[in-house]
């Protein structure tokens, strides 16, 4: 079998998005299965990490991207004065009117380019992961000019975002944009895979053609291979990770300001500016570390050296409780205690119960995470908080290369 795998977020971009595209391509042709990557030339993504290694199996393709760089509009108009706002105002004004998304102007130079590589290398399938959406076009197009079967692979929903406003004429017409992409996802393509039952139930409620499967993000162990965890003076709680849309580290650091613990909160990524001096209003001193962007490779090496991993999944009106990131399996793999503040009743929350890897509080009950900071740093006063040691039977099913098997499993059923 030949596939195609088209994605938007691929070395040398940084970032979570880039995971479940990049473990596909390693681990789709030690399964039997020809794998190429259409990938851009450069999209100017928001983080680079050179240190994340291509896999030398796959076949890279890559191909000029048309569009806007990526950015973060609110930061950047909070920096620019004058002239200069106006510009920055301007150019985020026009990045707003692309619909469904800012990267569907790759199509452009995508489409064409998917079409000749399905041709030349007789590609069997062809596989669409998003966000973004758009990128779906490409695997529609493919379809329809070759013959080749579609997987739409689904990291977000389509429609119901979690983070995304819908309190603009803007944002509603580009949700409404986003439902055509799904209706057409469930139109045409042979299959889709999604990383949550809460994303499959979406896309069930459309009336799908073809197979609707739960494939969710997997641990990978190996990456965290000879990285150590040595006790800290102070009581380390780390989240990695950017915060965007709704997700509000407010809550969690009112908790931490009110328990008054020797403690440290470091926080590793994109910082908005408004939390940023939010949080130094509250006078934490060296209880807060606020550290940027860092390589996957450093941010894991800091996942494992810490005493209790941050999980913030908002609820977002109901929406947060279906949310099952990559996040999630990437703080079990790193066998840290986790400090879950998640919808009670989702799925993350479920995930870290029947693992035993942590505690959960619902993420509007600042006082429940300040007795769990309190439970937490009592613990690690007497004798230190343990490694999270998983079943075997859950490291099992919960591996990467497991979920990637499940994968080639679908590929073979539609081709």
């Amino acid at each position: 079998m030949k596939v195609l795998l088209v994605t938007m977020y691929f070395p040398p971009a940084g970032g979570g998005g880039v995971q479940r595209p990049l473990k596909l391509a390693q681990y789709l042709p030690a399964l039997g299965i020809e794998t190429h990557v259409l990938a851009p030339d450069d999209p100017k993504w928001v983080h680079r990490d050179p240190e994340l290694r291509v896999p030398t199996q796959a076949w890279i393709h890559r191909v000029r991207y048309f569009g806007p760089r990526a950015r973060k509009p609110a930061e950047e108009l909070r920096q620019a004065e004058g002239v200069e706002r106006a510009l920055v105002q301007a150019q985020v004004t026009a990045r707003r009117l692309l619909m469904p998304d800012a990267s569907v102007t790759w199509n452009l130079t995508a489409i064409p380019a998917a079409i000749r590589i399905a041709r030349r290398e007789q590609i069997d399938a062809v596989i669409t992961t998003s966000p973004p959406g758009s990128i779906h076009f490409v695997g529609a197009a493919v379809q329809k000019a070759t013959g080749s079967r579609w997987l739409a692979d689904l990291r977000d929903p389509i429609v119901a975002n979690p983070h995304r406003r819908s309190d603009t004429a803007a944002t509603r017409a580009r949700q409404a944009a986003n439902e055509q992409v799904a209706r057409l996802v469930a139109r045409r393509a042979d299959a889709v895979s999604c990383v949550s039952e809460a994303i499959a139930d979406e896309v069930r409620g459309l009336d799908p053609r073809g197979i609707v499967r739960t494939i969710a993000n997997g641990c990978d162990f190996d990456d965290f291979a000879g990285l150590e965890y040595a006790p800290g003076q102070r009581l380390r709680i780390t989240h990695t990770g950017s915060f965007f849309g709704k997700r509000d580290p407010r809550p969690f650091l009112q908790a931490f300001h009110d328990s008054g613990l020797d403690a440290v909160a470091r926080f590793v990524g994109d910082f908005r500016s408004s939390d940023r001096e939010w949080a130094e209003s509250l006078g934490l001193g060296d209880r807060l570390e606020l550290i940027e962007y860092l390589p996957r490779a450093e941010s894991l090496r800091l996942q494992r050296d810490s005493e209790v991993l941050l999980l913030l999944v908002p609820d977002a009106g109901g929406r947060g409780k279906g949310v099952l990131s990559g996040k999630v399996f990437e703080y079990l793999a790193a066998e840290r205690p986790i400090l879950a503040v998640v919808p009670p009743d989702g799925a993350a929350a479920s995930l870290i119960r029947a693992t035993g890897a942590g505690i959960v509080v619902a993420p509007d009950d600042v006082g429940g995470m300040r007795e769990a900071l309190e439970e937490l740093h009592s613990r690690f006063a007497d004798g230190g908080l343990a490694s999270v040691e998983l079943a075997e039977e859950d490291r099992e099913r919960l591996a990467r290369g497991a979920r990637v098997e499940e994968m080639a499993m679908l590929l073979r059923e539609i081709v």
